[in-house]
């Protein structure tokens, strides 16, 4: 099956950049759109495949949107399952990797709360 991929995303969001690690740690080819954020300016195709949130990064897979950068991580550790997992096997150890990104996100969203404030 032939896999068409494309992110759109904006370069410094810590969000897209999780969904642009998990890609490369899969080795999955895709194209890169970036949307203008900085403008305030949501490109057409953002809107019409993120319609609820109207935000990036959006994980288009086959013409079929994938919202949401961590919903997106699991689509493509569920999706590219022959090519090394992204998490541990191990239940615990999952916990605790999923515990550690919740971390690192509570960090970075209060960072750039307090920037933005």
């Amino acid at each position: 099956m032939a896999h068409e991929v494309i992110l759109l995303d904006f370069w410094p969001s810590p969000f897209g950049i999780r969904v642009r690690i998990a890609l490369a740690e899969k080795g999955i080819k895709y194209e890169y759109i970036e949307e203008d954020l900085m403008s305030m300016k949501k490109s057409p195709l953002l809107l019409e495949m993120n319609p609820v949130h109207k935000k990036s990064p959006v994980l288009i897979h086959n013409g079929k949107p994938i919202c949401e950068s961590l919903i997106a991580v699991q689509y493509i550790d569920e999706v590219w399952n022959d090519k090394s997992p992204l998490l541990p096997s191990d239940p615990y150890q999952r916990s605790q990797a999923r515990f550690w990104a919740a971390y690192v996100d509570n960090k970075n969203i209060g960072s750039l709360v307090k920037l933005h404030s």
